[in-house]
């Protein structure tokens, strides 16, 4: 299996971080928005769709960046051993399939059939 990869999210408002498990988005950290500031300020999310099923993805909040990378690497493990290359490979089908979908949109082209 790829090992964990980091990249800034350049799209986010606030300080974020996309992880990534070779070329499959598994989970982020970053700072929430639009919480009253004596909540925690950190948010995480382990786990991926499709290829998983209703809850098993994970997430919760944290006071630092660090506590909330350290229960990410902590639940990654356990939503990985449930986890096939089948179901890998389904959340790469879906974004292709989403990246056509938009391309024909852009084009001109509003039905696309799976």
């Amino acid at each position: 299996m790829p090992r964990l990869t980091r990249r800034h999210d350049r799209t986010a408002r606030k300080e974020s971080w996309l992880i990534y498990c070779g070329d499959v988005h598994v989970g982020s950290i970053g700072l929430r928005s639009g919480d009253p500031t004596e909540s925690d300020p950190w948010q995480w999310r382990s786990g991926f769709y499709p290829g998983s099923r209703p809850g098993e993805c994970t997430s919760a909040t944290a006071t630092t960046f660090q506590s909330a990378r350290a229960a990410f690497l902590a639940a990654w493990p356990v939503f990985l051993s449930k986890r096939t290359d089948a179901d890998f490979e389904e959340w790469r089908q879906e974004r292709d399939w989403t990246a056509r979908k938009y391309a024909a949109w852009d084009r001109g082209e509003k039905a696309l059939v799976r």
